[in-house]
Formats: C-alpha cells, sequence, structure tokens
C-alpha cells in the first residue's frame, strides 16, 4: 500500500514521457504514483526499486519525489514560515509545494519569516498539513533524568498546567505552572532542570534553580532593579503579590527571602513604603 506522507520503496511498474508510474509489492488495483521526469535517476527500468517521499501535488493527487523533506508523518520538526495567506501558514519543508500550517492548527498567529515547530498530519480532506499542536506527537524515551540540565522550545501555554515544552525538538515536558517565572512565550527556547521524570517518560521542568542557589540570584537581580529605581524601590515585602510578580518576575515568598537575605547582609534598609540601598 502506498503510505501518503512517508519514504518508502516502490517500484517502477511503467515508463512514460513525463516521467515512471511507481507501485508497492503486491499493488491493489490501479495503485501506483507518478514520479516526475526529473526526478527519474539515469538507467532506472521496470522492475526496479526506488525509495521515494509520498505527497500531493496542487491539484491534490498522490505524486512522489526522490527529495527528503524535512519532516515525515508523525515526525516533529523546525520549519519557516514563507508566506502567509489567506487559510494559514505556509512552511518550507524541502519540497517543491509548501506545507499548510492551518490557522486552526496554530498556538500563535505565525509570521513571514519567523520558525515554528510542528509535527505532519493526514486532515480530514485527505491532504498532508502542518499542526502546532505537537503533544501526541513527541517523543517519551528522553535520556534525561533528575537534575539534569536541558534546553526545549516552548509550542503552548496552559492557564491551568503551565508551559509545554518540546525538550531537544522532540521530548515531552512541562514548566509546571508554579514553576512559571518572567515573560515566556509561544515559540520561546528555555534552557531548564529536570525536577521530575515521570512514570510515563514525560519530564517535568523548573527554570529556576535549587532555592539556596535561587536565593543568591534572586537577591543580585533585587539590587539590579533598586538601582533602576535610582536606589529606592517604590514597595516593599509585604506589597501586593501582583505587583512584586509584576516588577521583579518573582513569587512573594521568593521576593522575601532574597529581600531577607540582602537586609542580612546589610545591603538595604526597608521603610514603611519602600526598600532602600544603603550606600
Amino acid at each position: 500500500m502506498i503510505q501518503l506522507g512517508k519514504k518508502q520503496k516502490l517500484r517502477v511498474v511503467k515508463k512514460v514521457d513525463f516521467g515512471v508510474y511507481l507501485a508497492p509489492e503486491n499493488p491493489d488495483e490501479d495503485e501506483k504514483v507518478l514520479l516526475p521526469i526529473k526526478q527519474v535517476p539515469a538507467g532506472i527500468g521496470i522492475g526496479d526499486e526506488i525509495e521515494v517521499f509520498v505527497y500531493k501535488d496542487s491539484k491534490d493527487r498522490l505524486i512522489s519525489t526522490t527529495n527528503t523533506p524535512k519532516l515525515e508523518l508523525g515526525q516533529v520538526a523546525e520549519l519557516e514560515v514563507s508566506q502567509v495567506g489567506k487559510i494559514g501558514a505556509f512552511l518550507n519543508w524541502g519540497l517543491e509545494k509548501d506545507l499548510l500550517l492551518p490557522f486552526r492548527e496554530q498556538t500563535k498567529r505565525m509570521k513571514e519569516g519567523e520558525k515554528c515547530l510542528v509535527a505532519l498530519y493526514v486532515d480530514k480532506s485527505s491532504r498532508l498539513c502542518a499542526t502546532m499542536n505537537v503533544y501526541e506527537y513527541l517523543r517519551t524515551d528522553s535520556p534525561y533524568d533528575k537534575e539534569d540540565r536541558v534546553t526545549g522550545r516552548v509550542y503552548e501555554i496552559s492557564k491551568e498546567f503551565g508551559a509545554f515544552v518540546a525538550v531537544d525538538n522532540c521530548y515531552s515536558a512541562l514548566i509546571p505552572r508554579k514553576e512559571l517565572y518572567g515573560d515566556i512565550r509561544v515559540g520561546d527556547d528555555v534552557a531548564a532542570r529536570v525536577t521530575h521524570r515521570k512514570e510515563d517518560g514525560k519530564l517535568n521542568l523548573s527554570i529556576r534553580e535549587k532555592a539556596y542557589i535561587q536565593m543568591q540570584t534572586d537577591a543580585e537581580k533585587v539590587m539590579q532593579i533598586i538601582d533602576s529605581f535610582d536606589g529606592a524601590l517604590p514597595f516593599n515585602d509585604k506589597a501586593n503579590p501582583e505587583v512584586i510578580r509584576r516588577e521583579t518576575g518573582m513569587s512573594k515568598n521568593e521576593f522575601k527571602r532574597a529581600v531577607g537575605g540582602l537586609l542580612k547582609q546589610g545591603r538595604i534598609e526597608i521603610t514603611e513604603k519602600a526598600i532602600r540601598k544603603i550606600k
């Protein structure tokens, strides 16, 4: 059976002026696909086997190519947007016809020249399309374990669960909501620490260090923020958590720990409405 969206070995069953027709072993009735003449290797004859990728042309007809696409059915890869049309973005995947990424399959609206992580699937009309909803296509057999350092691409953000990450662009991972800090967006590359490897092989990540290390980092960040306010932060550690999060990217508890450390070191003083740097 000819497989749409995959590389496969097929045999030459017919030669014509504009190419050759290929078919699998024991084909169904009239099951064959064209390999255009410009793709036909020199000297190939009836019965010869050749490896091709099968997709659809601009008229929705099955066609094959000896070129290797950047993405096959069920795989995940980073592709660049070549243009944006009325129904979605079109991605360069290494073939003559660009790959459609429908608007409904975008986790953020893509622009020409941007790169996105996508999977390849067959839509309801039996056409190959791309999706940025790659969760079900990611692997769970990563070589990583607790405390390992990893990098990955954020492909979706959920208010309920957190940020979904494709580690190495292929392994399934999550930064839980409680671990989300700063302005993280879909498409961002993040460096993280593995905090847990679940039984199903999926990873939990943190973009923060262990508490005692992070406290030192946070303390220096607080000092930089104080300096940006000319030495006097216009709120203290009793401020609303949302104010603290907006101005520092920290939770209230993390901010209080950092401020407490700076206070012990004699680097700041806390007043009723501010935190001041001690010169």
